[in-house]
C-alpha cells in the first residue's frame, strides 16, 4: 500500500516538533532556529551571528539531528581554498584520468562555521552554490541536493581576524539573526544542563531525535508557495523597500531582491502559523532578519551611532499599514 501524503496541519506539527528537539540542546535560541526552517521552507540561506559561545554551531548541528537530512561542516579558515568547499577535479595516476571529488557543499545543510575568517576568494566560492544550487569546476555544472541551504555563522566584524562579506554575499543571505547572550535564568539552565554531563559532541544522548524529513521540508515547500499575498500587502512590501532607499541615513537601500525575500519569508511565517495568506504583521514580523544586512548606513549616520535595526524600526512606523 502506497502511504497517504501527510495534510498541511502534519507538517507544520512535524516542524515544530524540531524547535522542541533542538531545545533539548540549545537554550533561548528559538528566533533562529525558526529562522533556519523558514529558510529551508522557501529555498533561502541564513546568516547567524553572535559573539563566540553563544551556540551558534551547536543550533545548527542539532537542527540537521532533528530533520534527518544529510549535513556537513566547514570550518572557514584563513588557508582554506575554494576547492575545500566546492571539490576539485582530482588526477587518477593508474587511469590517466581526472575525476571529480565533490567537495562538502554537496549536502543537505551546509554549516559554514565563521565564514568571515576566511578571504573574500574562498567566500566567493560559495556564491554560485547559494544562488544557482550548483557548482562549475572545469566548464561542467553539478547540481547539488534539494533542499539546500547554507547556514553560516560569523562573528561581529569587529572581531580581530575577520573579513567582512561583500555586499553581493550579504544579499545571498535571505535572513540575518543575531543571537543574542542568554538572560541570567537561561544561562542558568545552560550551566545546569552541562553539570548534569550535557556534552555538545553526543546529542543523541541529549535525546535529540529526527522528527522530519527532507521530504517533509520539500513537501511543505509547496504548501508554503501557495500562501495567498494580497496586492495591498503586496503594495506594503514595496512601500518599505522603497523608504529604505530614500532615507537620508542610508547610502543603500534595498533592492527588488530584498523585497521580494521579505515577501518570501513571510509567506512561510504565515504558514508556519496556521494561516494561506499573508498579513502586515507577517511583514513586520520578519522586516528586520530579512532587511537588516541589506542596507547600509551613510558614514554620517555611523558616526553620529545610528543603527541599521533603529532606522528600519522607524521605517516601520512611519510607514503606512493596509487594512
Amino acid at each position: 500500500m502506497t502511504e497517504t501524503a501527510p495534510t498541511a496541519d502534519e507538517l507544520r506539527e512535524r516542524l515544530t516538533q524540531v524547535r522542541g528537539e533542538v531545545a533539548k540542546a540549545v537554550v533561548g535560541q528559538d528566533a533562529a532556529v525558526t529562522s533556519v526552517i523558514i529558510g529551508l521552507l522557501v529555498r533561502g540561506h541564513v546568516l547567524l551571528e553572535g559573539v563566540p559561545g553563544v551556540a551558534k554551531t551547536l543550533l545548527v548541528r542539532t537542527l540537521s539531528a532533528a530533520l534527518d537530512v544529510q549535513t556537513s561542516r566547514v570550518q572557514f579558515t584563513p588557508d582554506l581554498m575554494p576547492g575545500d568547499v566546492t571539490g576539485s577535479l582530482v588526477y587518477d595516476s593508474t587511469t590517466g584520468d581526472f575525476s571529480f571529488r565533490e567537495g562538502p557543499v554537496f549536502t543537505n545543510l551546509l554549516l559554514a562555521d565563521e565564514i568571515n575568517r576566511t578571504p573574500p576568494k574562498t567566500q566567493a566560492s560559495l556564491l554560485e552554490a547559494m544562488a544557482e544550487r550548483q557548482v562549475s569546476v572545469d566548464g561542467v555544472a553539478r547540481k547539488l541536493p534539494d533542499p539546500f541551504l547554507v547556514a553560516a555563522t560569523q562573528n561581529p566584524v569587529e572581531y580581530e581576524g575577520t573579513y567582512p562579506l561583500p555586499e553581493a554575499q550579504l544579499d545571498r543571505f535571505l535572513l540575518k539573526v543575531t543571537l543574542d547572550l542568554p538572560e541570567r535564568d537561561q544561562e542558568i539552565e545552560v550551566i545546569r544542563r552541562h553539570a548534569q554531563g550535557f556534552s555538545p559532541s553526543d546529542l543523541a544522548a541529549a535525546g535529540v531525535t529526527p522528527v522530519a524529513s527532507a521530504e517533509d521540508v520539500l513537501a511543505a515547500r509547496r504548501a508554503v508557495a501557495a500562501v495567498q499575498l494580497s496586492g495591498e500587502v503586496a503594495g506594503y512590501i514595496v512601500d518599505l523597500a522603497r523608504a529604505t532607499r530614500q532615507a537620508p541615513s542610508f547610502q543603500l537601500g534595498v533592492s527588488p531582491r530584498g523585497a521580494t525575500a521579505l515577501m518570501n519569508a513571510a509567506k512561510a511565517w504565515a504558514w508556519l502559523t496556521g494561516r494561506d495568506y499573508v498579513t502586515p504583521d507577517d511583514v513586520k514580523a520578519l522586516v528586520l532578519p530579512t532587511l537588516r544586512h541589506r542596507v547600509a548606513l551613510t558614514p554620517e549616520a555611523s558616526m553620529d551611532g545610528a543603527s541599521a535595526e533603529d532606522l528600519l524600526q522607524s521605517i516601520l512606523s512611519t510607514t503606512a499599514v493596509p487594512r
